[in-house]
C-alpha cells in the first residue's frame, strides 16, 4: 500500500510503521529481521460468497466450499502466526461473514497479539453483527464498494448491492469500528472516484483504498476492463489532486494506493512538478523504506483449504499447504525457485524495469500481471504508466 495522504499531506495513520519504517536503513524488506518486517497475511476463510463480482480474484460463488480449514486449523493456523510475529491478519474470503466461527477466529487471533482486520463485501452486516465483531476485538473493517449504485451493483452481480454495503458501512461506523472503502478502478467506474469519496465522506468514512486490477482470479477475464496506462496515470492524478483538497479544507481523508508501483515513481514526479523538490526527495526516501512490490515477502496469503500464496491474487500458485507444514516453515524456504526469484528480483527484471531510476521503489510493480500478459514473471508490468523521459532521466 502507499499512502497518499502520508506522502502528499504528512497524515499519519496506523499501519504508517509497517509500510514506511525509519530504523530499515536497506531498500530491500528483511524477511525475518522483526516484527515489522513479518508479511501481512491475507487469509481466505472461504470461498463461498453472496455476490458474484467480476473482478473477484478468488473466484468466489455461491457454492458451499469444501475442505475449508476447521475452526480448531485456524487456531492452529494462527497460534504459528503469532509464534512468528505475524502483525496483521486480514480475513477474507469469499465473503468471511459466512463463517459462523468469524468471530471466534477473530477473537483468538486478538487474544494472540495478531491485529484482526476484516474485508468484506458489506452487505451481510446488521447494527448486532458489526457490534459482535467489535467486542470480538475487531478495528477496522474494509467495505468493498466499486462505484455509484448503479455501476456498483453491475460490477457486484447484484442489485442493491451498494445501498446494502452503505447500511453495512453504517452500522460498523455506529458500533466503533474504524471502517475503510476498498475501490478496484476499471474503465467501468474511474469516472465515479470523486463521486463515491464525497459521499462515503460525509456517511462518516476517512479512509480509502484504491486498488488497481491485478489479473488473478476472474480478473484475468476482464483484462480488457483495466485502464490504459494514460488513464491510470490521470485517476491517481486526481486521487492526489482530492487528497490535497480536502486537506486544504482540514478534512482529513486517508488514501491509499494498492497494486501498482508505478503509483510510487508517479508520486515522486507529482510532488516534483505541484509540490517541492525537497518535497519529492522526501517522499522517495519514505518509498525507498516500503521497499516497493510486495510480492513473496512483505504479504502473503493463505487460502481456505490452507495452500499458501504468494499474495492474494497468486491463486494458481502454491508454495505448499499449512496443513502439511507450518506457515513459518514454507515462509523461510527458499527451495522454491519463484519465491527464491522474487525476493531476488532485481538481477531478473527485464526492459524499461531493468533500466528505471525507480526500481528501488517500485521492484518492477506487478509480477503477476506481467506474467499474465509476457508469459514471464520478469517482463515489464504491462500497467506501468510513467513516460520514457521518467523511467530514463539520470540513468
Amino acid at each position: 500500500m502507499i499512502s497518499i495522504s502520508k506522502l502528499l499531506c504528512d497524515l499519519d495513520a496506523e499501519g504508517d510503521g509497517l509500510r514506511y519504517d525509519a530504523a530499515s536503513e536497506s531498500s530491500k524488506p528483511q524477511i525475518t529481521e522483526n516484527k515489522q518486517h513479518r508479511p501481512v497475511i491475507v487469509w481466505n476463510l472461504t470461498k463461498q460468497c453472496n455476490l458474484y463480482c467480476s473482478h473477484c480474484y478468488a473466484a468466489a460463488d455461491t457454492e458451499t466450499a469444501q475442505g475449508e480449514l476447521t475452526t480448531e486449523e485456524g487456531k492452529r493456523l494462527l497460534d504459528d502466526l503469532a509464534e512468528y510475529a505475524v502483525p496483521v491478519v486480514l480475513f477474507s474470503g469469499g465473503e468471511p461473514l459466512v463463517r459462523d466461527d468469524l468471530n471466534e477466529l477473530i477473537r483468538y487471533a486478538d487474544s494472540r497479539g495478531i491485529r484482526p482486520v476484516l474485508s468484506t463485501n458489506g452487505t451481510l452486516i446488521t447494527p448486532d453483527i458489526a457490534r459482535n465483531l467489535r467486542e470480538a476485538g475487531l478495528e477496522y473493517a474494509g467495505i468493498s464498494v466499486d462505484g455509484l449504485p448503479e455501476r456498483n451493483d453491475g460490477f457486484r452481480g447484484q442489485d442493491g448491492a451498494f445501498d446494502a454495503a452503505v447500511r453495512g458501512i453504517r452500522a460498523c461506523l455506529d458500533a466503533g469500528l474504524k471502517t475503510g472503502l476498498r475501490y478496484t478502478i476499471t474503465k467501468q467506474n474511474a469516472a465515479d472516484l470523486s463521486g463515491v469519496v464525497d459521499f462515503l465522506h460525509d456517511e462518516g468514512v476517512n479512509r480509502f483504498c484504491f486498488y488497481h486490477l491485478d489479473y488473478g482470479g476472474r480478473g484475468a477475464d476482464i483484462v480488457d476492463l483495466d485502464l490504459p496506462p494514460e488513464e491510470k496515470r490521470a485517476a491517481v492524478k486526481r486521487l492526489c489532486d482530492l487528497t490535497r483538497e480536502y486537506h486544504d479544507q482540514d478534512e482529513e481523508i486517508e488514501t491509499l494506493l494498492v497494486g501498482n508501483y508505478s503509483d510510487a515513481a508517479y508520486l515522486v514526479e507529482y510532488a516534483r512538478q505541484y509540490l517541492s523538490e525537497a518535497k519529492a526527495e522526501r517522499i522517495h526516501d519514505y518509498l525507498r523504506r516500503n521497499g516497493g512490490d510486495p510480492t513473496g515477502e512483505r504479504v502473503a496469503d493463505i487460502d481456505y483449504q490452507g495452500n499458501v500464496h504468494l499474495t492474494q491474487f497468486w491463486q494458481n500458485y502454491s508454495l505448499g499447504n499449512v496443513r502439511d507444514r507450518p506457515f513459518s516453515a514454507i515462509w523461510e524456504d527458499e527451495s522454491n525457485p519463484l519465491l527464491k526469484a522474487l525476493r531476488n528480483r532485481e538481477q531478473r527484471l527485464s526492459g524499461q524495469c531493468a533500466r528505471c531510476q525507480y526500481q528501488n521503489i517500485c521492484r518492477g510493480a506487478s509480477r503477476l500481471r506481467a506474467l499474465a500478459i509476457h508469459d514471464d514473471p520478469f517482463a515489464p508490468d504491462p500497467q506501468c504508466y510513467l513516460t520514457d523521459g521518467e523511467i530514463a532521466s539520470n540513468v
